[in-house]
């Protein structure tokens, strides 16, 4: 078994999660993606690339499991290259004695029921949608918040390769309608709403749209480890700045065990968005609070991956008193 690195590194990625090493065209990857069989289409594209590290036969990708606190938490990690490898990603979120051993020394679950098997996969060419076919044993869960959890994280860690835009969940070959605690999958399903809370902020007179924000949680295991928390609130669209404001008021009630990385005595005060970069003014409540350049760090890479939603910023820059404090980009959040 590969032994796992214990130290969470920061890898900024800008807004692209895939970048390809040694190899100038994705064609020459292609068969290690999805398995070459008449069930399943390769999506090429030029402009979206493949992170592969040639020389050690490893592949970065985002595979999302469940922390202690039951939210879901987006992981970079390593896995051998083989073929077929997106279905290759999945079996490494299918709960096995290897796979529970692997991934809780790091403090988190694998979120497919044991037993699962992965029958097939497609992908659609034109349209980006994957149709990914379980056994029945994927129903082997017991709650709602498992249920919600389970298709989430498949949906989510299925649309991590840059052409599957939306998932279609099949059970032993057929299509499904509605899972045991009523989770809709007869259609194909996309990203939206990881670790939705609910809340009582919002005012529905005047409607409501959806942030992510991402927040810090320490597991049992002592890892640090960012979250996504999809929060509703009164408007009808989101802007950058009213996400970089949510992250600043800190965590609500209802995320217990979870912080932020902006330090004490530093307060947000206003942002401008020029071109593609964002400026955020900060006002220094106290003059020792980024003092040290880790906690100057660990604030921006916070601010960073909030911001990362919004898909025009690519540059972020933090100015105290109208002075350049730090720029940073939008970045990954876990690697293991």
């Amino acid at each position: 078994m590969r032994k796992i690195k214990r130290i969470v590194s920061i890898v900024s990625i800008g807004l692209i999660s895939l970048s390809l090493y040694g190899c100038s065209s994705i064609d020459k990857v292609k068969s290690m993606i999805f398995e070459e069989d008449p069930d399943v289409e390769f999506i090429r594209s030029d402009e979206e690339d493949i992170k592969v590290s040639m020389e050690s036969n490893l592949r970065e990708t985002i595979i999302y499991y469940e922390n202690d606190k039951g939210y879901l938490v987006p992981v970079k990690r390593e896995i051998p290259w083989e073929e077929g490898i997106g279905k290759s990603v999945l079996k490494n979120m299918i709960d096995s004695s290897a796979i529970r051993e692997d991934i809780e020394k790091i403090g988190f679950k694998p979120i497919i029921p044991s037993g699962t098997k992965v029958l097939g996969m497609t992908v659609s060419e034109t349209t980006g949608l994957c149709k990914v076919d379980f056994s029945s044993d994927i129903l082997n869960y017991e709650t709602k918040k498992q249920e919600a959890n389970l298709v989430k994280a498949i949906v989510y860690t299925l649309t991590e390769f840059p052409n599957i835009k939306e998932v279609q969940i099949m059970i032993d070959g057929k299509e499904g309608s509605t899972l045991k605690h009523g989770t809709d999958i007869s259609k194909p399903l996309k990203r939206e709403n990881i670790n939705l809370i609910e809340t009582s902020e919002v005012n529905n007179d005047g409607g409501y749209s959806k942030i992510l924000v991402y927040y810090k949680g320490t597991n049992d295991k002592k890892y640090d480890h960012y979250v996504p928390i999809t929060i509703p609130v009164s408007a009808p669209i989101v802007n950058p700045e009213m996400a970089v404001e949510k992250l600043f008021k800190k965590p609500s009630k209802e995320l217990s065990g979870l912080y932020t990385d902006i330090p004490n005595g530093v307060e947000f005060k206003e942002a401008k968005v020029t071109d593609d970069t964002i400026y955020l003014s900060l006002d220094l409540k106290d003059k020792e609070a980024l003092k040290e350049q880790d906690v100057v760090d660990k604030m921006t890479k916070n601010i960073g991956l909030t911001l990362n939603q919004f898909k025009d910023i690519k540059n972020i820059e933090l100015l105290v008193e109208g002075k350049k404090l730090q720029d940073t980009v939008p970045a990954f959040a876990n690697e293991y």
